[in-house]
């Protein structure tokens, strides 16, 4: 696997991490992982991902300040984020927009070939 497929998930639902993690090694991705906004963060300044699959609603600081707090680093501001939730509202999406994320993806209408083709599409940039 090459540098260039280093994807850092930040989703603290076990079984949703499990089945994107699961898809996205079987199309050759490099894969790591957070469970909390806090560990996200700090993950994402040591391990240097290309790409970051970020879930809203995490314990603690909640994926919009994560984003946000993203943005705002020297070290992880350039890094595209790909919000993954189901806050679908109108609101949210913008908000997420509005904070710098790359693409916004609800949960409920996203199958597995379109998170990979997505992640295909944003790491060939």
């Amino acid at each position: 696997m090459t540098e260039n497929n280093k994807i850092l998930i930040i989703e603290d639902d076990l079984y949703i991490l499990k089945i994107y993690t699961n898809k996205l090694k079987m199309n050759q991705f490099d894969v790591s992982f957070a469970t909390t906004g806090e560990e996200g963060l700090h993950k994402a300044s040591t391990e240097k991902p290309q790409l970051i699959l970020l879930d809203l609603m995490l314990p603690g600081v909640d994926g919009f300040q994560v984003l946000a707090d993203l943005k705002k680093k020297v070290d992880t501001h350039d890094i595209p984020v790909i919000i993954l939730s189901n806050l679908g509202q109108q609101s949210d999406i913008e908000r997420g927009k509005e904070l710098g994320a790359t693409d916004y993806l609800v949960k409920a209408n996203l199958s597995l070939i379109h998170l990979v083709d997505k992640v295909k599409k944003y790491l060939s940039h």
